[in-house]
């Protein structure tokens, strides 16, 4: 029997959470399995097309985010950890053909506030790096030629409060919080700690260097798709190799980390407009842009009344649904608003339900007594207009929520082309007269 096969890869993983929860308290026990995958999968790094992130963020300074990137710098393979190194450098640490194991503290510093734009180059690299054969090219003003440089590495980063969106959406997120009174851990020394922890990680880069070529080849059933399945198939990949309880353990650490990350996730400002411009809607079937953006604006704890020097504007209001395909029109609204410029409910239903779609209605209660055919309405096949007043009905087709305490606004009448100078009321051809 090799020497591969009479390794116990279970045990060197649990070897690994024992340390790891010597030092470190972290939220939960999934956390814990997925660090110890995440560092057992950069001693595998030669055989992944991916190469998964780990975000390591907290709310506040003394939350064990440092300690946790401690205790990963001395059991990952081959680390390089820096507070505040050049992307020239990291580019060129990288493009070896044993790349570093890139772990990155304070990386708030970095990705936020004034530097963030500074450090365009840095994100970049840690966006194309997660996929491999992405390298960066270069002109070599020396040879007069193009360069390609390697990007692909596995990384780490640390800091308060949350990471570029696109190094989050390929990362394994462990979201740290500061010791309650009752957990304990031990004092962490890296003179005295860190040598036993290189052992560990000795351990696991013996145990898994044989089987590189199966890991390569292995597609592990997944709980997730597309990119979350990407970042998470190394670990669950290396979770199959050491067999016990690891499989459904990582599987389970997968699930809950991704939905955890995806329900406390900050929505883009596009996505979030798109979500308040249901509100602004209520039942509406069209608005004017005047007044969807006095109703963006007047939500307290939207960001519109404050983005840029004079708020929402309908130029910008314009930029950002542009991307959604939605754009304004001239409207002829009653009385004594006319026509003006304003946007049409059916224009945003498409990304409504791809982008903010509203949750599944919870099943009505079964009726205590027999029901009544409700009333039919004034107008058959259109609803009662709302006064402004009382609240409106419920259209669940509509795909659109209310808002009761605001001004309606007149019922469209008809629309005219978009970007024209206006047109006259139409005729109606029913009866030759003005409509």
């Amino acid at each position: 029997m090799s020497h591969a096969a009479q390794v116990d890869g279970a045990a060197i993983l649990d070897a690994v959470h024992a340390a790891l929860t010597r030092y470190v308290v972290l939220p939960s026990a999934e956390a814990v399995d997925a660090v110890v995958l995440w560092v057992a999968a950069t001693h595998a790094q030669a055989a992944w097309a991916h190469a998964p992130r780990l975000v390591i963020r907290a709310p506040e300074r003394r939350c064990g985010k440092s300690r946790l990137l401690d205790v990963v710098e001395s059991t990952c393979h081959n680390p390089l950890i820096t507070v505040n190194a050049s992307p020239a450098a990291v580019y060129r640490a990288i493009g070896t053909d044993n790349p570093p194991t890139l772990l990155i503290d304070e990386a708030d510093t970095i990705f936020g506030g004034k530097n963030a734009d500074a450090n365009e180059d840095l994100r970049g690299l840690l966006n194309a790096g997660h996929q491999r054969n992405r390298p960066t090219i270069r002109w070599d003003n020396n040879t007069r030629s193009l360069e390609k440089i390697p990007t692909f590495a596995m990384a780490a980063l640390a800091g308060i409060g949350a990471m570029p969106d696109t190094i989050e959406d390929r990362a394994v997120v462990v979201r740290m919080r500061r010791r309650a009174a009752g957990e304990r851990v031990a004092p962490y020394r890296m003179r005295r700690d860190g040598p036993p922890l290189r052992t560990l990680a000795e351990q696991l880069a013996a145990w898994l260097r044989p089987h590189l070529t199966a890991l390569e080849a292995a597609e592990p059933a997944m709980p997730l798709e597309d990119r979350a399945a990407d970042t998470w198939e190394p670990l669950i990949a290396v979770a199959d190799l050491a067999g016990g309880t690891w499989p459904a353990r990582a599987r389970k650490a997968a699930d809950i980390l991704t939905t955890e990350h995806t329900d406390t996730a900050a929505a883009s400002d596009r996505i979030r407009l798109l979500a308040d411009c249901r509100t602004a809607f209520g039942d509406l079937d069209a608005i004017p842009t005047s007044v969807l953006l006095d109703r963006l604006r007047a939500d307290p704890e939207a960001p519109w009344a404050d983005y840029g020097p004079a708020g929402l504007t309908a130029v910008k209001l314009g930029t950002l649904l542009r991307e959604y395909d939605i754009t304004s029109a001239n409207i002829r609204f009653p009385a004594p608003i006319g026509q003006v410029k304003g946007y049409q409910r059916h224009a945003f239903i498409d990304a409504w339900t791809r982008y903010c779609p509203l949750p599944d209605p919870a099943p009505a209660p079964a009726p205590s007594h027999p029901s009544h055919p409700s009333p039919p309405s004034s107008t058959p096949g259109r609803q009662n207009p709302w006064d402004g007043t009382t609240r409106p009905n419920h259209h669940p087709h509509r795909d659109g929520s209310t808002r009761p305490t605001l001004q309606a606004v007149p019922p469209l009448t008809s629309v005219g082309t978009g970007g024209t100078g206006g047109t006259d009321t139409p005729r109606n051809h029913a009866n030759g007269g003005a409509a």
